[in-house]
């Protein structure tokens, strides 16, 4: 195996560490990619870091996430920057935000199971017993309508709560950790658990300490550390900072499946292709049909999401067939060498990429 290869495999098995992912490879074939086309991820130029980069800001009380966005644009001179699921303006912690390029992948942090510290005040003491058999009714799938103070429309909704943990108490004054899908209101779970108590709650303060795979305790990024970052960068002309405060795109997607393809199958990829089995090298185990999987070149570059068409197992017997069904292509056509276009004029089947 080539040193870039070997250099691009151990990326990709940072990212399933930066999501805390665990899985083992199935390889379908041992297979080198060459240093004349694609970028490293960790090679981008700095001004192609920035439009394919991610920051996993710390944001502050008192702005709209949506104002801590367009700050970012103004600060870069970006056309397009993105958030990964709203705060309150009140409300601190983890914000990623997504810059140009990477706004295509964003959608996929917004859609997953969020992560928040909170201070619930009860308006009479009660016993910590009490409280922790209250705590423990609101663990598993619960019903929630939007507070009146809301940007959604009041419907009720159906919201999983994967974990509740009390981590202090004080007889009126207790401090939550609450891991629920995204979109559920802690304090309407804290106002709530005041009812079921018989005393009343409210929440006092909210702090998201995870969105995806970003946590806070892998590094978040005040805005002043990124203002000065590029003031660093454009009086001294030093990136580093840059470099260490914007991430990848590839961690946005850290947290997904991932299947990695031959430098052959990835200009089909970029034109829309829907990936056949031939073009797969490598792919995570425990993949099921109907999965969302990001697609991966040799060197860690991110090609496009997609839905598997297959499993893990299925894909390893295979020898043929659609594996993946394309949906949001973000690497740009023409990177890589069009093998499949002489596939075409030679006959070949189009459209698949295929090796």
């Amino acid at each position: 195996m080539g040193d870039l290869t070997s250099r691009g495999l151990e990326f990709i098995r940072k990212l399933d560490e930066f999501a805390g992912l665990k899985r083992e490879w199935v390889v379908k074939a041992e297979e080198d990619t060459s240093p004349d086309y694609g970028t490293p991820p960790w090679e981008r130029p700095i001004d192609v870091h920035i439009r394919m980069g991610v920051i996993p800001l710390d944001k502050p009380p008192g702005p709209t996430s949506h104002e801590v966005v367009a700050w970012i644009k103004r600060m870069f001179g970006l056309s397009k920057a993105g958030h990964g699921g709203t705060l309150d303006p009140k409300v601190t912690g983890v914000l990623p935000v997504a810059l140009e390029e990477s706004t295509k992948v964003i959608g996929y942090v917004v859609h997953t199971p969020k992560e928040y510290v909170c201070v619930m005040q009860l308006h009479r003491e009660v016993s910590e017993q009490e409280l922790r058999k209250a705590l423990q009714m609101f663990v598993g799938e619960i019903y929630q309508r939007p507070p009146l103070r809301s940007s959604v429309k009041r419907s009720l909704r159906r919201k999983r709560v994967y974990e509740i943990e009390l981590l202090e108490f004080t007889g009126r004054y207790a401090l939550l950790r609450i891991y629920a899908d995204p979109g559920t209101y802690m304090r309407k779970i804290c106002h709530d658990i005041g009812l079921v108590l018989g005393v009343g709650a409210h929440m006092r303060e909210l702090r998201r300490t995870k969105s995806g795979p970003f946590h806070e305790r892998k590094g978040v990024v005040k805005l002043q550390e990124l203002s000065e970052a590029l003031y660093r960068y454009r009086v001294e002309g030093k990136d580093d900072l840059l470099r260490k405060y914007i991430l990848p795109v590839e961690y946005a997607i850290s947290h997904l499946p991932k299947v990695v393809i031959r430098d052959t199958a990835v200009d089909a990829i970029a034109h829309g292709a829907h990936l056949a089995v031939p073009g797969i090298v490598r792919l995570h185990e425990g993949i099921r049909k109907g999965d969302m999987v990001a697609i991966l070149t040799l060197k860690g570059e991110l090609v496009a999401l997609g839905t598997a068409e297959m499993s893990t197992e299925e894909v390893a017997k295979a020898s043929r067939g659609i594996a993946v069904r394309v949906r949001r292509v973000i690497m740009k056509p023409g990177v890589y060498p069009s093998a499949w276009k002489k596939r075409k004029q030679g006959g070949g089947s189009e459209g698949e990429g295929r090796s």
